[in-house]
């Protein structure tokens, strides 16, 4: 088991920040533009706990060469529940460097975007300091 899902899984969101690397670059299954940075990353990922209810991982896959990992999860955002998949790629030094997820279906995204935009004020001031 990767040593994010194991962190996310005990709720040590410390340990969740120490896993990524500084440069490490957040695609949102609900926004165009990825996201650069440990900072921001972490912030997201902060917000994301406060948004997502009954979150739980249901299947894990790792590459051949162990760097890369898809998490399967699945969670509730308000009345809406949702599927969808973590996409971590590891550097040299086992720090997650690229970071992707996606969401079905799409009123499960949808009322995710809603909720994060909801949090992204408190996100940006979290990733500022």
């Amino acid at each position: 088991m990767h040593a994010f899902r194991t962190a996310v899984e005990k709720g040590d969101l410390t340990a969740v920040e120490d896993l990524l690397a500084e440069d490490v670059v957040f695609t949102s299954p609900v926004v165009f533009k990825p996201y650069a940075g440990k900072a921001i990353t972490a912030a997201i990922l902060r917000g994301v706990t406060r948004v997502f209810e009954d979150f739980r991982y249901v299947r894990e896959f790792t590459g051949s060469d162990g760097r890369d990992h898809a998490l399967v999860f699945e969670a509730r955002v308000g009345e809406r529940t949702v599927t969808g998949c973590d996409f971590l790629h590891v550097n040299e030094d086992g720090l997650i460097d690229d970071f992707m997820v996606m969401v079905r279906p799409l009123s499960g995204a949808q009322a995710l975007a809603a909720a994060m935009g909801a949090q992204f004020d408190r996100i940006e001031e979290e990733a500022a300091g």
